[in-house]
């Protein structure tokens, strides 16, 4: 037999916690309902990719499955004529792909990426690195500070994307020290090495909706922060800076400058003459007094207090910092690995796009500065 119940007391609510509950339940309702802050998050999901196997320039987000089984692959179309490559591309909102080849990892050269003041969310970095000791920590520590940016950083910072590339052939030359690297005995190989790198970025991570490749060494410790800019102003399909190096003048004692890139000249007949009498496979270099070519190098020709955007032809070209205009590549213009019209890598890059109708141009009084080891 069931016991009857007593009186049951019910505790009264204090109005204070009255209060919290309702102000709880606005907050709530005005957090679900209300819009999200403006941002720069827009502007980088209207160019997200939809799958997976889109281009890596375009940053692809997962979304969420639908009864968890995922979607068809899509079909997409890319309209090359409605890519635009002009000398206002912050305007006109052109993508900017920037490629860095990197055997060592200078924090210089990361601060001053990230000090470019070319929109981040229209960059696309791109990087291979070696499978050597140093290029195992090169790729630590970048990765390290790729995930401070683009996981942690404020928007602006963060960059439309990141493709990290490993090397699937072993480097000719073991060390990355400068005096090995400036060997005349081992720039063949190097730079074959070196082109076969650039290639294999340049192929895999170039999309549909780039406008302009910057390729920027990663030695390269110190560019003014408008150089995308300023060199796209110039609007020529490649366009080659004067690379310099800041060193301790022991004579002065104070620091100093000199010429660092000598890859940047105009052809001599000197030079035409002597590669008319080498064989099918042999290359001509710059820089080196047992070849002597007497070519006109840009990096003397440097003029303390001059225009900056002054401009000379040049027949060939250096790595350290080119933007090059997204369609040049896209017709061909690659870095060969082999003897071509016995030049090589980025020289020969020149030759090739000079072939194909597009000439380089050089700013020798505008000046970046190469990491002094």
């Amino acid at each position: 037999m069931a016991r009857p119940l007593g009186p049951v007391r019910l505790k009264r609510t204090s109005p204070g916690t009255i209060a919290v509950g309702i102000v709880l339940v606005i907050v709530i309702l005005y957090l679900l309902v209300s819009p999200s802050a403006p941002d720069f998050s827009a502007a980088r999901k209207a160019t997200a990719a939809l799958h997976p196997l889109s281009p890596p320039t375009s940053p692809f987000r997962k979304s969420s499955s639908v009864g968890g089984k995922a979607g068809p692959p899509p079909v997409t179309r890319y309209n090359l004529n409605s890519v635009t490559i002009t000398n206002d591309p912050v305007a006109n909102r052109e993508n900017v792909l920037v490629l860095t080849p990197m055997a060592r990892f200078y924090q210089e050269y990361w601060d001053n990426l990230l000090k470019l003041s070319y929109p981040h969310e229209l960059i696309t970095l791109g990087f291979i690195l070696p499978k050597t000791k140093e290029g195992n920590a090169a790729t630590i520590e970048l990765q390290k500070q790729i995930a401070k940016i683009q996981k942690h950083g404020h928007e602006k910072e963060r960059f439309k994307s990141i493709i990290i590339l490993r090397q699937d052939f072993d480097p000719p030359i073991p060390s990355q020290d400068e005096s090995e690297r400036h060997k005349m005995a081992n720039q063949k190989a190097r730079r074959a090495a070196m082109a076969k790198a650039r290639n294999s970025l340049l192929f895999t991570t170039l999309g549909p909706d780039t406008s302009w490749v910057l390729w920027l060494d990663a030695d390269i410790v110190e560019t003014p922060p408008t150089l995308i800019q300023d060199l796209a102003s110039h609007s020529k399909p490649l366009t080659v800076p004067n690379c310099f190096q800041r060193f301790y003048n022991a004579e002065k004692k104070a620091m100093d400058e000199r010429p660092y890139d000598f890859n940047n000249w105009q052809d001599s007949p000197t030079a035409q003459e002597l590669a008319s009498k080498m064989g099918k496979d042999d290359i001509l270099l710059e820089g080196y007094a047992d070849m002597a070519t007497y070519r006109a190098l840009m990096a003397y020709m440097y003029e303390a207090g001059a225009d900056i955007h002054t401009e000379v032809p040049l027949d060939g070209v250096g790595g350290t910092a080119l933007l090059v205009k997204a369609e040049v590549h896209r017709d061909g213009a690659m870095f060969p690995a082999f003897p071509f019209y016995h030049l090589i890598e980025t020289e020969g890059f020149a030759k090739m796009a000079k072939r194909l109708g597009w000439q380089a141009t050089g700013l020798p009084n505008y000046k970046v500065y190469h990491y002094n080891e």
